[in-house]
């Protein structure tokens, strides 16, 4: 079963930039690109637990403000050399509202 959480308003989330929704078990950043894409990843980097929200947002990555590990917003895998995934999660944006789909 899934469930659809209201995260912000599209506009409140700024270009190359993020928002944290926390729930229960984890925190889960989500992420605006240049081009007005929207990704949701777990925001704990697979490497040392980064906050990857605190991250540089580029293309369809985030750069891990820790130790600049490269984390892809589609599949939520370390850029090579290094080597770790963080989970994806589905959004949407309806009538300019961002959503977050929780899987419970």
């Amino acid at each position: 079963m899934s469930n659809w959480v209201k995260v912000a308003p599209f506009n409140e989330i700024p270009k190359l930039g993020a928002r944290v929704v926390r729930t229960k078990t984890t925190d889960i950043g989500v992420f605006r690109t240049e081009d007005d894409r929207i990704f949701a990843v777990n925001n704990s980097c697979p490497h040392k637990g980064g906050p990857l929200s605190q991250g540089i947002v580029y293309g369809d990555k985030v750069a891990c403000p820790l130790h600049s590990w490269k984390i892809s917003l589609v599949d939520g895998k370390a850029e090579e050399p290094d080597v770790g995934q963080t989970a994806c999660f589905n959004t949407k944006v309806e009538e300019g509202i961002v959503y977050l789909e929780l899987k419970e």
